[in-house]
């Protein structure tokens, strides 16, 4: 069972942080947090896409179509954000996931004495709707200026996707605090090692 302290939301979009829920990509077999429908349902809940209440996932079948949709976010995004298309196959598996999305409710509010809207919310009753919204999001940064901004962190044990909203469009890992940190550390100790053995002059 994955815990919280396991799912990372620094991805800049819910689909990013769905992506990143498969851990160190560029090992042989990847770390998967989302291992049993449990799960994923206690992902979607944090996610703040389950409504309260809404039942668990019972089955197989809903992690398995979570993990084939993650996979496909995955690719789909990486190629747009690369300049390239993403294949037929995963544009047909996004857009049939994201036309089961439930449709959104719009909201009101009152301001200065008169009905203005106030956004949408989406929440689904149950996981393989909540897992529509996820690929609604993932068509709506397909179709956006902000998929130029997708990055992959560069510390090299980690590789987590994230959308890089900082003012000179060159941030560089997916959090200053965890893999910036201990990269800057990481090469500052390796700086000290080569100047003890730098033979002086």
């Amino acid at each position: 069972m994955a815990t919280d302290d396991m799912w990372i939301w620094d991805g800049g979009r819910l689909c990013l942080d769905f992506t990143n829920t498969l851990r160190h990509r560029w090992r042989p077999t990847p770390g998967e947090t989302l291992r049993n429908p449990g799960d994923l349902a206690r992902w979607l809940q944090k996610a703040g896409l389950l409504a309260p209440g809404a039942p668990a996932p019972a089955d197989a079948a809903v992690l398995a179509s979570g993990r084939r949709l993650r996979e496909t976010v995955d690719r789909a995004v990486l190629a747009v954000a690369d300049g390239r298309l993403p294949s037929s196959g995963d544009v047909t598996l996004l857009n049939r996931a994201a036309a089961e999305a439930p449709r959104p409710a719009l909201q009101i509010a009152v301001t200065d004495g008169r009905l203005e809207p106030a956004g949408t919310t989406s929440t689904a009753t149950d996981p393989a709707a909540a897992l529509a919204l996820i690929a609604q999001d993932a068509v709506d940064l397909l179709l956006s200026a902000e998929i130029r901004r997708v990055r992959v962190c560069g510390a090299e044990m980690c590789a987590l996707r994230f959308l890089d909203r900082s003012p000179a469009h060159n941030r560089r890992w997916c959090s200053m605090s965890r893999c910036g940190n201990r990269t800057k550390v990481r090469l500052h100790q390796a700086r000290a090692r080569r100047s003890e053995h730098t033979p002086a002059d």
